[in-house]
């Protein structure tokens, strides 16, 4: 059973929580509508990003096999067969197209089917072709943290700020920027093509800038006047430090010569998992009882 999470990549399931924010920050987090309608989403892109992860290493199978971590992969270190990868990947398209089809007849919204199906085209495109593409690589993971986030208001039917939108963006270009060095940093440019066409200088650069962005993006969101006036009080103002604080130590431990997966950073760190849940605590009492 393991060696099946592990090809599916179950712990990488957690980016599918941005899928909540949209309703998290709406403050109708305990609305039960829509909170089952969030859960169905994020099932839709466990699912979907599961077939994403099985396409992609099967197309990376012999880079995979070169590097220090991937070659543990299940399919790489041959614990699991092409053949039972391909049943694994259309046992969950079934699922996927069920899900996305009671989705669709639940809000009559066409974009709950075009928006995964979008999803899988670039991502197919990225593990057979763009991938290879410096900058296109980066705009690629960007957006498939952004889609996340539109699907998750899509299928609860709320508006998100301007403002959030561009924390994710650019906190994703932050993310993205800061795997490919650490790729760099410990891979010596051997595990992916594109890694010959970027250097550290350029993602260093490219990193901060993005992490800058995204921060006073937050800031902009905690100051915006429709933020302070649906909930009644200013005092998002003070978890920006925090939400800095959180930026820091992520940044301290792709510094230290990590590997740089996001999913693999928080979970190995536990201050910085404490620093966020922490903030969730602390976001939940400034939206829901405060």
């Amino acid at each position: 059973m393991k060696k099946y999470c592990d090809l599916i990549r179950i712990k990488h399931w957690l980016k599918n929580m941005l899928l909540f924010l949209p309703l998290f920050f709406s403050g109708n987090f305990f609305n039960k509508n829509k909170l089952f309608l969030s859960f169905l989403s994020f099932l839709v892109f466990c699912f979907l990003s599961s077939i994403v992860y099985i396409i992609n290493d099967l197309k990376d199978l012999e880079y995979d096999k070169k590097h220090p971590i991937k070659k543990n992969r299940p399919l790489a270190n041959n614990t699991i067969s092409k053949k039972n990868s391909y049943i694994v990947i259309s046992i969950f398209f079934l699922i996927l197209c069920t899900l996305i089809t009671y989705l669709y007849f639940r809000i009559n919204n066409i974009l709950s089917i075009i928006i995964p199906l979008c999803y899988l085209l670039i991502n197919i495109c990225y593990s057979f072709k763009l991938k290879n593409i410096p900058i296109l690589d980066i705009i690629i993971i960007v957006l498939g943290f952004t889609l996340r986030v539109i699907y998750g208001g899509i299928t609860t039917n709320i508006l998100i700020s301007k403002y959030l939108y561009l924390l994710v963006i650019f906190g994703s270009f932050y993310l993205a920027f800061g795997k490919r060095r650490g790729e760099i940093n410990n891979n010596n440019y051997n595990s992916r093509e594109v890694l010959k066409k970027y250097n550290k200088d350029f993602l260093n650069h490219n990193m901060y800038v993005s992490y800058t962005i995204a921060l006073v993006s937050y800031i902009l969101w905690c100051c915006d006047k429709n933020v302070i006036l649906k909930n009644g009080h200013d005092y998002m103002f003070w978890t920006i430090p925090l939400l800095m604080i959180i930026f820091q130590t992520y940044s301290l431990d792709i510094d230290n010569n990590s590997y740089a997966d996001p999913v693999e950073v928080v979970l190995n760190n536990k201050l910085l998992i404490c620093l966020i849940i922490i903030y969730v605590i602390l976001m939940v009492i400034l939206i829901y009882i405060v």
